[in-house]
């Protein structure tokens, strides 16, 4: 593998052959994250496909020139042409291999595929999730030495990581950036020494033989588990909301709300999430309307005040939304009166969904005790049903979900591993 700049690009990829390309950046913790995927890839595809990093920091007339706006970036190339898809922010490993399989033979591909060897580690605890929860536990567990490895299918972070702004986490006089707060958090455990596997794809989990298999290939082994892995937005299920997923309808105002510069949009719920996140809009959207099945919000009270102060949001309230569609480059969003049953025709430029959350325990949901929401259900030391097998934040059975009880939960489970173990 080969680093370069931007005055070699022609002759080491346009001239290179078949070619990936890997821009990074420095503090970069998607970047650190693909950094192990892409040099072992490397190892197994070098003699076949050139494996070239640039730093995007210092090169970044190039990165322009190629439309490259967010490391890490994978391009691909064959013989001076790009091909394949563009990769970035959370690279899995079976993304990379998809496109590199498509740059050789399918005889290359067999024989590659047969180097790959299945990789066995153990752990004395192993974290299934890397939001607060999971990363609170991960520090009170290397701080304890003990060796604990947190696994995530995305980056760390969780939900926080997609919040715009955090106000009411303690020890902070200023309302903090929730990419900020996560990233803080993440790297703390990183520091003291929890091992990291994220961005991956989980092919299986066991929880009777503790083990966990990634990326179909290697085989994560401990004594103790720690199921952190949260929950996902609901869908309303409607016609349209499939086809138009990152198409013109979201789920995540900070991932998405900057595209929407004065411009209109729709938001549906009317609990917290959705009056908080309607006001974030509100800072690139010129007009916003907030549609809720119910004849009152739902939110807090001091949510619901600043958003009825707020001239760009009106609300439409007793209406629920029948079907989505695209014209042209506005989305059609038919909604119901749900008094007259009447229906209802709002034009706009985007959707965001805020109807709530469910758990995610698909992988796992018919070993464990759940609750009537699907919800883990777990005893005070936050151990559930099975040995060993311990549960920790949104994805558990409880009254209130905040990143503090995720914090608070991840805690007790630590300290109770520790007393066990040590």
């Amino acid at each position: 593998m080969k680093e370069i700049v931007s005055s070699e690009f022609d002759q080491e990829v346009l001239k290179g052959g078949k070619v990936v390309l890997d821009f990074y950046s420095s503090e970069c913790p998607p970047c650190e994250a693909l950094a192990p995927k892409f040099e072992s890839l490397a190892k197994l595809y070098g003699n076949d496909i050139k494996f070239l990093k640039i730093f995007r920091q210092k090169n970044r007339e190039l990165a322009d020139q190629l439309g490259v706006k967010s490391s890490p970036t994978l391009l691909f190339f064959d013989n001076g042409k790009e091909t394949g898809e563009v990769l970035t922010g959370g690279v899995k490993r079976k993304e990379i291999i998809t496109n590199l399989n498509k740059l050789i033979s399918s005889d290359k591909v067999t024989a590659i595929t047969e180097k790959i060897k299945p990789s066995i580690t153990e752990y004395d605890v192993m974290i299934l999730g890397a939001g607060p929860g999971g990363l609170t536990a991960g520090l009170y567990l290397c701080q304890a030495k003990i060796n604990t490895v947190l696994i995530d299918i995305a980056l760390p972070g969780g939900h926080v990581a997609t919040t715009h702004e955090v106000s009411n986490y303690p020890g902070f006089i200023e309302p903090q950036a929730g990419y900020m707060l996560s990233h803080n958090m993440s790297e703390q455990t990183k520091l003291c020494g929890t091992a990291y596997k994220v961005a991956v794809d989980v092919s299986k989990v066991d929880l009777e033989k503790r083990e966990v298999i990634l990326d179909e290939f290697e085989t994560i082994k401990a004594k103790k588990i720690i199921i952190a892995t949260g929950t996902s937005p609901n869908l309303m299920g409607i016609p349209g909301e499939k086809e138009l997923k990152g198409k013109g309808i979201s789920y995540c105002a900070t991932c998405d709300a900057k595209y929407y510069g004065d411009k209109e949009v729709v938001v549906i719920g009317g609990g917290n999430s959705a009056v908080e996140e309607s006001d974030f809009i509100s800072k690139f959207a010129s007009k916003i309307t907030l549609v809720h099945q119910f004849d009152a919000l739902t939110a807090n009270k001091t949510a619901q005040e600043k958003l009825l102060a707020n001239p760009k949001i009106s609300t439409l309230l007793e209406h629920e939304p029948r079907s989505f569609k695209r014209v042209g480059d506005e989305v059609i969003t038919e909604v119901e009166d749900l008094q007259t049953k009447t229906m209802k025709t709002l034009i706009s430029d985007g959707v965001f969904i805020f109807i709530g959350m469910k758990p995610n325990v698909q992988l796992f949901r018919d070993k464990l005790t759940l609750d009537q929401w699907g919800y883990i259900k777990t005893d005070e030391d936050m151990r559930t049903n099975l040995p060993d097998i311990y549960a920790v934040g949104d994805v558990i059975s409880k009254k209130y979900r905040q990143i503090t009880t995720a914090v608070s939960d991840g805690t007790i489970a630590a300290i109770s591993i520790a007393r066990e173990l040590n």
